[in-house]
């Protein structure tokens, strides 16, 4: 199955070998009330080391599974609509 590459944003936690930066909250707020329509966000940029091929098997392996629950739990509500299973405890099946 091909896929395109996924837009997502990806987020990796702060490790001990990443650097830590000090924010200066105190300069960071003054900028607000001197111009509120001019404030300043700073965006630091952190580099996202690529998948291993063991990661990338693991991830299409995950996927896979979660794929198939999907499927499962599709086919499962068809069964208790289909066969109107759900009259016990619900009027319709919406």
């Amino acid at each position: 199955m091909n896929r395109p590459p996924s837009r997502r944003k990806k987020i990796t936690p702060a490790t001990s070998e990443e650097p830590k930066l000090a924010t200066d909250h105190a300069q960071e707020n003054t900028s607000l009330h001197e111009n509120p329509g001019g404030a300043t966000i700073t965006v630091t940029a952190v580099e996202v080391r690529e998948l291993t091929d063991q990661e990338q098997s693991l991830r299409l392996q995950f996927e896979r599974q979660v794929e198939r629950a999907f499927l499962s739990a599709g086919q499962a509500l068809m069964e208790l609509r289909d066969r109107r299973l759900y009259r016990s405890t619900h009027r319709t099946f919406e």
